[in-house]
């Protein structure tokens, strides 16, 4: 079941637990019973109730378990069977967090019971006292055994090996655990759920840094001691995102020990919506540069594939700079060189444009070059077509590349096809990634267009709120609620860098330092077609071309499985 944010980010003094405890005839919960029930409601280290009974197993009690425990078949024989008990004690766990020690093995035990006799799974959250345990006090007891611990802990009711007893000193560990807990920030239910699995000494003790850190979406800056900035992120739940840092799994990467190592200080900023947090976290990165960011870094890779149409023979090229107002077909920003190459040698492959970077004279010189005599292209150097031939060529990849993407895309699987056909399946395999690579940076480039052709829109979203853009960029953001015509102040718009054209969108190809937020805005407005609203923008948003086939292995036919793709794809208006 999901839990709220609320739900989870309760104040443990507000938190009702019950403590439970089982004895048993054995390890197993299929083959064993339960011989008794013992549990304690507990709230803000207030008892608020006891819950125990002994259970007739059904089975013989082996002599080895009544030497432990003391509980003899003839005390259980008189005891009510576990369909008569499970009710009283499922109402009166209620929807409690339940706490054990090694809490797996007496829930197995009510989960056995539960599906036996036609009761609902327990669902309930669970902490599990020696985990905790585990994380706190490992260095200071010899064991985590709970006898251990209540030694340690000086608890008043010391563990007996009955379910009662065992239940009401755990209760008591539990409180011991809180309060260390809480030295290190562990404030909120969600906190105390986390804590078993995040990492030890040291990193474990900069678990304070997020005390201030709110529930709310936003982005987060981690420091290093002289005050720079290590690393930046975004967050729905600002809390649960940077507390994830110091837990293992997911965030279990190379990476992490090292960042965690060298915090000092962690900032945040909070956000009225994930767009504006994710739009944040980009321009921050690039302002930054932030050591442990691949993104800082990746962007200045960023590339255009250029078709020369400057020239009297356009052919392909791979530019780190684009040149506004020159003329020239521009498909960009790609993510590095080698992609770009990639989707010109599937356009190169669709086409016969010329691939010599000379550039052609008058005269025509003597001899084909190589990709010519391999039949891969054509040769205007050596006057193999002339300039009319050859417009009509160039004619076709502009159009592939911006109109009629099928001029490029069926050659490719045509190919791919009679290649498979012929069993060179390496071969297929090859066309198939340079055919992807294309149909990937058109489908990019159309996001950038459609955008970009937008100009300045408002936007809505039915439970997040709503966003003010302008041709792909966030001017402003609002939760739901806040009125679009009274925005908040918007985000600062920094000028794009590296050279890479003044940053008009209107004004030649997209600059390499937009593209990463423009893309996000994209993204985002593509994962919300369905509910999202266009309360405001004279030329709409629409992508109005075609879905684009995707190359997947297994395909049988690869424009076709395009055309039957969903409306989605299409990207249709959204109004």
């Amino acid at each position: 079941m999901q839990r709220s944010f609320d739900d989870l980010g309760a104040p443990l003094a507000t938190v009702t637990f019950v403590v439970v405890d089982l004895e048993t005839t054995g390890g197993s919960a299929e083959t064993c019973a339960i011989t008794e029930v013992g549990a304690i409601k507990l709230r803000g280290g207030e008892c608020l109730g006891t819950f125990q009974t002994l259970v007739n197993p059904g089975l013989a009690i082996p002599p080895a378990i009544t030497y432990l425990t003391g509980i003899t078949n003839s005390m259980v024989l008189p005891a009510p069977e576990m369909a008569a008990v499970l009710p009283a004690l499922l109402e009166f766990i209620g929807g409690a967090v339940i706490v054990g020690h090694n809490i797996r093995f007496d829930l197995s035990f009510l989960r056995a019971a539960a599906d036996r006799l036609g009761f609902p799974r327990l669902t309930n959250r669970a902490v599990d006292t020696c985990a905790l345990a585990r994380r706190l006090v490992a260095d200071e007891v010899s064991d985590c055994k709970l006898s251990t611990l209540a030694e340690f802990f000086r608890t008043a009711r010391k563990p007996t090996h009955r379910a009662l007893d065992d239940a009401v000193a755990t209760g008591e560990v539990l409180h011991r655990l809180l309060e260390r807990a809480g030295s290190l920030g562990v404030l909120a239910l969600d906190d105390l759920m986390e804590l078993p699995t995040v990492r030890g000494h040291p990193q474990v003790a900069k678990l304070k840094l997020t005390n201030a850190l709110p529930r709310r979406p936003g982005v987060y800056l981690f420091r290093d001691p002289g005050d720079r900035v290590l690393y930046v992120g975004k967050a729905v739940d600002l809390r649960r995102r940077v507390r994830s840092y110091f837990a293992g799994g997911g965030d279990d990467r190379r990476k992490v020990g090292p960042l965690l190592r060298e915090l000092a200080r962690i900032d945040h900023q909070v956000c009225s919506s994930e767009l504006e947090a994710s739009v944040l976290e980009i321009r921050l990165i690039h302002e930054l540069t932030p050591r442990y960011n691949r993104q800082a870094k990746l962007w200045r890779r960023y590339v255009y594939l250029k078709l020369t149409l400057d020239e009297r023979f356009p052919r392909l090229s791979v530019v780190r700079t684009s040149r506004p107002g020159d003329g020239c077909l521009y498909l960009g920003p790609l993510g590095s060189s080698r992609a770009a190459h990639l989707v010109a040698e599937a356009i190169e492959s669709a086409l016969p444009l010329r691939r010599c970077r000379h550039r052609p004279g008058r005269v025509p010189r003597d001899g084909l070059c190589t990709p010519a005599q391999l039949g891969a292209s054509t040769c205007p150097c050596a006057g193999q077509v002339d300039e009319e031939e050859y417009g009509r060529i160039v004619a076709d990849a502009v159009d592939g590349l911006t109109r009629r993407p099928e001029l490029l895309l069926l050659p490719l699987a045509d190919k791919m096809a009679s290649l498979a056909a012929a069993q060179r399946f390496e071969e297929a395999a090859d066309v198939r990634d340079r055919a992807s690579a294309l149909t990937r940076a058109l489908d990019r480039q159309r996001r950038f267009d459609a955008l970009r052709r937008a100009g300045r829109i408002t936007v809505s979203v039915p439970g997040e709120g709503g966003a003010l853009l302008d041709r792909g960029r966030l001017v402003a953001a609002w939760a739901e609620g806040h009125p679009p015509s009274t925005p908040p102040l918007p985000l600062p718009l920094p000028e794009p860098v590296c050279g890479d054209g003044p940053g008009d969108l209107d004004d030649g190809p997209l600059p390499l330092a937009l593209a990463d937020e423009v893309a996000c805005v994209a993204r985002w407005l593509e994962d919300r077609a369905d509910r999202l609203s266009l309360i405001d923008g004279g030329a709409g948003l629409s992508w109005p071309l075609p879905g684009l086939p995707r190359f997947e292995p297994g395909q049988a036919s690869w424009w076709g499985a395009a055309r039957s793709r969903s409306p989605r794809r299409r990207r249709d208006a959204v109004a």
